[in-house]
């Protein structure tokens, strides 16, 4: 089947960086979907684990990348109780399996879900990283309320264009908080308000004047999705006694916890591949909660982050959207669509 994949870490500007290769169909485990890939998305990790060097003693096989997929199932294992042959799935997949920038993919189906029957198989690809990555930030790692407890309170998106903002706001609105995203240009703050924003303030700026200017001098809820510690002492401020921040995004640097202590402020982290990394006893939350996004797009709540589509799914294209990427411009979500010939 064809895959592409990275042979060794390369800048993306490298024809090599990235290299079209034929592969082996793989063989269903007992829990697995075999997939047919039709649509796939660019995310930071790929480009994270595309730079990533090897160990200088050992000789590493042609690594797949891709960890957002939407597709039809092919076959399944013998295991499976969720899916049959011809179900469109979308899902993203484990960053210890190899990814879905190939023909054919294997997911475990507790970490898959049945994809939106009002979205394009290119839309819905755009979608599960992220939208796993800001449902675990919001409900599981900061505690909000899907109903009553949390309306009206406030939260602060930091980097509110980018894709896993993009969905973050939309389902924060969708359980009635009051929303806050950040933008530095005026085509990504119209992007942020498109997706449902009430304010956007400048990140560029110091934010926690402009917070104060719009009334808030400080919020409930903070899901940075930018750098951590470019942005630690404003959170820091800016978080209620009590409050709740969730990081996405590695340190390059320490920060000090201990500037939370005083208001007794909770720090947590959110990376969506810990459950299917551990094998966690609550890893079929990954399948229930896409489900409940599909359901919530199929009721109209959420729109498309999709903003940019190339086709078909070869290597120079993916290398076009890695460096798309890595300009660090980039809005709502980049997707590649089917197979060359």
């Amino acid at each position: 089947m064809k895959a592409v994949a990275r042979l060794r870490p390369l800048p993306i500007n490298q024809a090599e960086a990235l290299q079209d290769i034929e592969i082996s169909t793989p063989i269903a485990e007992p829990k697995d979907l075999l997939v047919r890939v039709e649509a796939v998305s660019v995310n930071p990790v790929d480009t994270k684990m595309r730079r990533q060097n090897s160990p200088p003693d050992k000789k590493e096989p042609p690594r797949v990348l891709g960890w957002d997929a939407a597709g039809v199932v092919e076959r399944i294992g013998s295991e499976v109780k969720r899916f049959r042959p011809g179900d469109e799935v979308f899902y993203a997949g484990s960053l210890i399996r190899p990814g879905c920038n190939s023909e054919f993919h294997l997911v475990d189906e507790r970490i898959a879900a049945h994809k939106p029957k009002t979205w394009t198989m290119a839309q819905s690809a755009a979608l599960p990283l992220t939208a796993i990555t800001a449902y675990e930030a919001l409900f599981d790692r900061m505690g909000i309320a899907q109903h009553g407890r949390d309306e009206g309170k406030a939260i602060l998106i930091i980097g509110g264009a980018g894709g896993v903002g993009s969905i973050a706001i939309q389902i924060a609105k969708l359980v009635k908080l009051y929303v806050v995203a950040t933008a530095s240009r005026a085509e990504s703050e119209a992007w942020c308000k498109k997706m449902g924003a009430d304010l956007v303030i400048d990140h560029s700026r110091p934010m926690v004047p402009q917070l104060q200017q719009m009334g808030y001098p400080t919020v409930e809820y903070i899901l940075n999705t930018s750098s951590t510690e470019q942005h630690w002492m404003a959170m820091a401020e800016a978080i209620k006694p009590q409050g709740r921040l969730c990081g996405i995004v590695d340190t390059m640097e320490p920060v000090d916890l201990n500037v939370l202590k005083r208001k007794s402020a909770t720090f947590s982290w959110e990376f969506m591949f810990t459950r299917s990394m551990y094998h966690t006893e609550d890893l079929v939350r990954q399948h229930e909660l896409l489900t409940q996004v599909a359901e919530w797009i199929e009721q109209g709540h959420i729109q498309p982050t999709l903003t940019e589509t190339l086709s078909p799914i070869t290597a120079a294209n993916l290398r076009h959207a890695h460096a798309k990427l890595e300009e660090g411009r980039m809005i709502g979500k980049f997707v590649l669509t089917g197979w060359p010939a």
